[in-house]
């Protein structure tokens, strides 16, 4: 019987695994992993397999949803699942986590740089100040949630802050733009009509998050629909109210 250790990947590249994390994989007896929930835009599969000297299995989402293959290799030893980010802060993991403990596997988390610290921090806005984090999903057919809408108009008028993520579908190639999450808001605006969202409305855009150069952008919602913010991955800020110093800040990243 092994340990499930969840090891976080970081933002970037294969190099933002903690050495903690690193020790891990390097003795664990099987390492499997997922980049449906995110992804390391620095690195490939070959590069982390040739730092840790381990090869690495991928898994869909349907199979890290059924469990199965995870728990069996626990069977066998300790196993390591990666993930991007930090583990478990946004993803939906857990329900794993509660099933190794359930089934007696002790689990162990390493965690990592994570976009809901590095966001904040890169842009100059307290983590604190933020309310909740929703995601754009890719409309198919007549699929057009609009609950993002609802959550960036509930944060704004408390004042908070909104941290939009972008849709991953990684076994497609397709990770949404800025560009485009900014235009899929303004049409949400266009059909719920509750006036939050318009064109002068401020925005943030970070891309690269974690990189040696991330792009940071600051500017109006009808400007950043227009603009190309290069590679993945991007991640959107509505400010909400702001202290002086958070906008002097801001303002250094206007176009």
């Amino acid at each position: 019987m092994g340990t499930l250790n969840f090891v976080g990947l970081g933002l970037y590249d294969v190099r933002d695994i903690s050495v903690k994390g690193l020790n891990t994989v390097q003795q664990a007896e099987t390492v499997l992993g997922e980049f449906y929930t995110s992804i390391l835009p620095g690195s490939s599969r070959e590069d982390m397999e040739e730092l840790f000297r381990r090869p690495i299995r991928i898994l869909t989402r349907e199979e890290v949803e059924g469990e199965e293959i995870i728990l069996q290799a626990l069977e066998k030893g300790d196993t390591v699942f990666l993930t991007g980010g930090d583990p478990l802060s946004a993803t939906t993991h857990q329900s794993l986590r509660l099933e190794a403990m359930k089934r007696g596997f002790p689990v162990s988390i390493i965690h990592a740089s994570s976009v809901f610290t590095a966001i904040p921090g890169l842009l100059g806005l307290p983590p604190y100040k933020f309310g909740r984090t929703t995601t754009l999903a890719r409309p198919e057919g007549d699929y057009f949630p609009t609950s993002p809408y609802e959550v960036v108009r509930d944060n704004l008028r408390s004042g908070l802050h909104s941290m939009v993520l972008l849709d991953i579908k990684s076994h497609e190639d397709y990770f949404m733009t800025a560009h485009e999450g900014l235009e899929l808001l303004m049409r949400m605006e266009h059909e719920v009509g509750e006036g939050i969202l318009k064109p002068t409305t401020k925005v943030a855009v970070v891309a690269r998050a974690g990189s040696p150069e991330p792009f940071l952008w600051y500017g109006t919602l009808e400007q950043g629909a227009k603009v190309d913010f290069g590679p993945p991955l991007h991640t959107i800020v509505i400010p909400g109210a702001c202290h002086f110093m958070e906008q002097e800040i801001l303002d250094t990243f206007q176009s």
